[in-house]
């Protein structure tokens, strides 16, 4: 709840009384809301719809590089001549530039900003300062718990799973935008801009995020990765063995394969392998290689039956979700790939890995593997959803499964989302 004498403190700093600047284009609908709020001179609401952003500020690189896992205590000081002082400026997402070597930008909450806020920073918070939406607030004790409360009520009320697009900024139409919108569902998931190749989380979070979850700490390591993501390399080739094996049968006899015969395939062909021996020529000479054991076949082919079960129980379920049309099947979980190399693409690039024109690059090879491989954009969610389920779930149908069902739901009934507004393949 507002206090008055915060509320009429806020409002009398926020109104410089200067013309304000007006919208060429509105970035996204965050800074639509704030230039509302502020016209309105609501700043209660204005310092809700912050409280569920990140904040950005500008870093020096070589320094973040030296001090790994640390963030610059203080805040480096701006003058604006709205309030006649020193600001710290911050900025929303939409409201950045495109990335270059240094400075980068890293991210706070309004509530990390009114928890670290000291006596030897600025007296004032720049809030995208220059823009329509500006808004200037002093740095009081008692305003920086005011931040906190905000903060605070954001943290109960907010919630993951929104689609969100840059109108200005971010491609909407086009090939990068259709490789973009393959790796739509973790962005709807962690409600970030399907079409930002930009500063992510920051640059210091997605270095320590492409450490946690991938152990990528080099640009070696991550060119690596991302060659493997866009040739399908990464993920078990058992699961592509089994289900191109299903695709085959069902070419071949024109119709649904029973899993009972799946299962009977795939021993037919892993039997196969039991080969006395092989003779290959290479260029060190004739080579003789020994073929698998008895015993590691039998193995190999208990692991596929119990495959072939996980499999049919997934897509059961999908059908009764709605992921799946009645008849159909997943023919290849290489879209898990796919839409991760799409991401791989923009993590790089805010950790600054690549650039922007190599993010770029990998972002469109994500959209033409997965057109050649898929024909809709729910036939890649699909794929992308076993794809995971099988990597992360363990058929508990819990969150791993749930997570993406519910960004899939997004995606497939959002009027603004891109598997609607754009072909999955172009005309």
């Amino acid at each position: 709840m507002w206090k008055r004498g915060a509320a009429e403190e806020v409002a009398g700093a926020a109104g410089t009384g200067a013309a304000a600047p007006v919208w060429a284009e509105v970035p996204s609908e965050v800074e639509q809301r704030l230039y509302e709020a502020k016209c309105r001179h609501d700043w209660g609401a204005y310092l809700d719809v912050l409280a569920n952003q990140y904040l950005y500020r500008l870093a020096s690189r070589p320094w973040l590089d030296a001090n790994p896992g640390r963030i610059p205590a203080r805040m480096h000081p701006v003058w604006r001549p709205e309030v006649q002082g020193w600001c710290a400026a911050v900025y929303t997402e939409a409201m950045l530039p495109a990335p270059v070597e240094d400075p980068v930008f890293i991210s706070e909450s309004l509530g990390e900003y009114a928890r670290r806020w000291s006596p030897q920073d600025p007296p004032w918070l720049a809030v995208n300062p220059g823009s329509p939406c500006e808004a200037y607030f002093p740095a009081s004790r008692s305003l920086c718990a005011l931040w906190q409360q905000h903060a605070d009520r954001a943290a109960e009320l907010n919630k993951q799973g929104r689609l969100r697009t840059l109108w200005v900024g971010g491609p909407r139409t086009g090939p990068v935008a259709r490789g973009l919108a393959c790796g739509a569902l973790l962005s709807v998931y962690n409600s970030r801009y399907w079409n930002s190749l930009s500063h992510g989380i920051g640059y210091d979070d997605e270095r320590r995020a492409l450490e946690r979850w991938w152990g990528v700490t080099t640009r070696e390591k991550w060119q690596q990765y991302q060659e493997e993501l866009l040739t399908n390399e990464m993920s078990s080739p058992v699961w592509e063995f089994t289900l191109g094996l299903r695709h085959s049968l069902a070419q071949d006899f024109g119709g649904q394969v029973e899993p009972a015969h799946w299962r009977q395939a795939a021993e037919r062909v892993l039997r196969k392998r039991v080969a006395t021996a092989t003779i290959e020529l290479t260029p060190d000479g004739v080579t003789r290689t020994e073929g698998p054991s008895e015993e590691e076949v039998e193995w190999q082919i208990d692991g596929v039956k119990r495959l072939i079960g996980r499999i049919t129980r997934y897509e059961a379920r999908f059908r009764a979700d709605g992921l799946l049309p009645e008849g159909r099947f997943v023919r290849s979980v290489a879209a898990w790939d796919y839409g991760r190399g799409s991401n791989m693409a923009r993590f790089g690039l805010a950790a600054r890995f690549c650039t922007v024109e190599e993010a770029e690059a990998a972002v469109l090879r994500a959209g033409r593997v997965s057109t050649v491989t898929y024909r809709s954009w729910e036939d890649f969610s699909a794929a992308y959803i076993l794809g995971r389920c099988l990597h992360f779930d363990e058929e508990e149908f819990g969150p791993w499964y749930e997570e993406m069902l519910d960004a899939h739901r997004v995606l497939t009934t959002d009027p603004e989302s891109p598997w609607l507004t754009l072909p999955f393949r172009a005309g």
